[in-house]
């Protein structure tokens, strides 16, 4: 029997271990529940009563000194790995150039906007992307059966009839004027959320961005130079506006924005609908209700407020087809916008 052990110690200690297939060989011959060492164990049970401590040191004996030889040999196959071993770079390889990040075309839109009315006095304002009834909806002179206030069109908080997520960036325009006098002129950009389809022209989840104008004698003249303004420097000199008569329940009187498409020219696309024409957002005089609701006096001040989606601003600025790829992540998209400086 311990002719048997030293046998095995000498083929351990002569066993040449120069790689890791040759580490996992000499792991499955003596460390391994079915190697020749634990063999060994398994018939201690007949080796005679008188030879069993002799027998029993030398076999813990083998045994320690096969579990060394792979530990010494396993760190020292990882530090051969660890410091070059088959990994040695190719040194005549090119260069990795670094490149720059982009901005997502929507950040650049946004930036620009705020940079072009900051020019003519507009501060920013921000508020909560979930809103309560009061300011998304009634401060805004929303009636009680307006259709925005449906589930179809609005994404309500489960079990709260009236918290939901905002659906316009109009309810900071309510919390400024709550919480401050005139006068007031300021933007209001932000995320919103309707619950429509998405297609090339919609999405669930878009950025307004909103401004707010209050102060004594503010007029409808005001609103369209300042809207005038703003097409001509965001596009060229050489863009058309038109106001168009529409209905906002926050604005009286209330205009659609308009501006000549840049995408086809005026020949017609999926974008202007083929009329030459892209609605921008809306506008309009603030309406006496909504300035009474935030205990402003409607007969002292007068304003006005407008509203456009900066998806859409992007999409004509960039002659962009598609909305969608603002929020597929796209690389080989985002790519083509102004990188950091």
């Amino acid at each position: 029997m311990l002719e048997n052990v030293d046998k095995l110690k000498e083929e351990v200690k002569a066993f040449e271990i120069s790689n890791e297939e040759s580490l996992e060989q000499f792991r499955l011959k003596y460390i391994s529940r079915k190697s020749t060492i634990n063999a060994l164990f398994d018939d201690f049970k007949n080796v005679p009563a008188d030879q069993k401590k002799q027998y029993g040191i030398a076999l813990n004996e083998l045994k320690g000194l096969a579990q060394k030889k792979f530990k010494e040999s396993a760190e020292n196959l990882s530090a051969q790995s660890s410091a070059g071993g088959n990994d040695v770079p190719d040194l005549t390889l090119p260069t990795v150039q670094h490149t720059l990040g982009s901005l997502h075309p929507l950040t650049i839109t946004r930036a620009r906007i705020l940079e072009i009315f900051s020019r003519i006095g507009f501060n920013v304002s921000d508020g909560p992307e979930i809103e309560d009834d009061w300011h998304n909806f009634t401060a805004l002179n929303f009636p009680e059966n307006h259709p925005a206030r449906e589930m179809q069109d609005t994404f309500f908080i489960e079990k709260d009839p009236d918290i939901a997520l905002r659906t316009h960036t109009s309810s900071v325009q309510i919390r400024l004027m709550e919480n401050g006098k005139p006068p007031f002129r300021s933007l209001m950009p932000g995320r919103v959320f309707r619950n429509e389809a998405i297609s090339a022209r919609a999405h669930c989840i878009f950025h307004q961005v909103e401004g707010l104008y209050v102060d004594e004698n503010v007029s409808f003249a005001d609103l369209k130079q300042t809207l005038y303004y703003f097409a001509r420097e965001m596009f060229s000199k050489d863009t058309k506006v038109r106001f168009r008569p529409s209905y906002f329940p926050f604005t009286e009187p209330s205009a659609e924005i308009d501006i000549s498409c840049n995408i086809c020219h005026g020949e017609g696309c999926n974008i202007c609908k083929y009329t030459g024409w892209v609605e921008i957002g809306g506008s309009g005089m603030v309406d006496p209700n909504v300035l009474s609701n935030c205990g402003i006096d409607p007969d002292q001040y007068t304003g006005f407020a407008f509203g456009m989606g900066i998806e859409r601003i992007t999409m004509l600025k960039y002659q962009i087809r598609d909305l969608r790829l603002f929020t597929e992540n796209d690389i080989r998209f985002l790519r083509q916008f102004i990188p950091f400086s």
